[in-house]
């Protein structure tokens, strides 16, 4: 094993880690989806209220599921 590989090698590198990262991206793609959808349903004159509380409330949720990935990937820091 060469230097250059021992200086790439992070211990804290889990593969449940880099899957959490994953679903991180895939979680932000879709707020980002949701956030143009509600924009778009507003601009309607005729929106569907029922449709735009709905995806309200999923991104929500996203916002949820993100921030509980985005805690679990942050370490600890002890003041």
């Amino acid at each position: 094993m060469s230097a250059g590989d021992d200086e790439q090698f992070d211990i804290s590198d889990t593969p449940e880690k880099r899957a959490l990262r994953v679903r991180l991206s895939e979680l932000r793609e879709e707020h980002r989806a949701l956030d143009s959808a509600i924009v778009a349903l507003q601009e309607q004159s005729g929106g569907d209220a029922l449709q735009l509380a709905r995806l309200k409330k999923r991104k929500l949720v996203l916002k949820d599921q993100i921030q509980w990935i985005e805690d679990r990937l942050t370490p600890d820091i002890i003041a």
